[in-house]
């Protein structure tokens, strides 16, 4: 799991560092030379949306998404167990419900053009695909140690804001 988070850190770090070249080059050639580069808009918005799903399911796979505790941290240890596999199954349930119109949305959008690159807008839906099934195997490798009594997420009091 380890490797597949820092793929992920990897390739959001390659996205933001290409949309920051798009977007300043762009300007730069707006106000230098007059002119621009007419996908940089387009491709930079898609890199964004993308960046966004990649860093969704590298911060799931780490348990590092924010959340409140408040209720968590006064329960006993079955308490806590019990609210952490009700979260995490509304979220499976959350999880597959996009994965599944993700999916659709590509489907239906793959033979669609965008307006200025001309590539498939469905992969621009496919992201949410990507995050979709990255989050679900994220969700059920959480579930599984719920299950088997391992500890998942922070430990009680924890949270990172309490230790500023």
């Amino acid at each position: 799991m380890n490797r597949a988070v820092r793929a992920l850190d990897l390739l959001g770090a390659a996205c933001l560092a290409v949309m920051v070249l798009l977007v300043a080059g762009n300007v730069l050639l707006r106000y230098v030379f007059n002119s621009g580069i007419t996908v940089s808009e387009e491709l930079a918005r898609w890199l964004f949306v993308w960046l966004t799903f990649l860093g969704a399911i590298a911060a799931l796979a780490q348990d590092a998404h924010m959340g409140s505790d408040m209720l968590l941290d006064r329960l006993g240890p079955r308490g806590r167990r019990a609210l952490q596999l009700a979260a995490t199954l509304l979220m499976l349930g959350t999880s597959v419900l996009l994965l599944q119109g993700a999916w659709q949305q590509t489907r239906i959008n793959w033979d669609v053009q965008a307006p200025v690159s001309g590539a498939s807008v469905g992969w621009f839906y496919a992201s949410g695909v990507v995050f979709g099934v990255g989050a679900i195997a994220c969700l059920l490798r959480r579930l599984w140690r719920l299950l088997r009594d391992q500890p998942v997420g922070l430990p009680p009091g924890a949270a990172m804001l309490k230790d500023v």
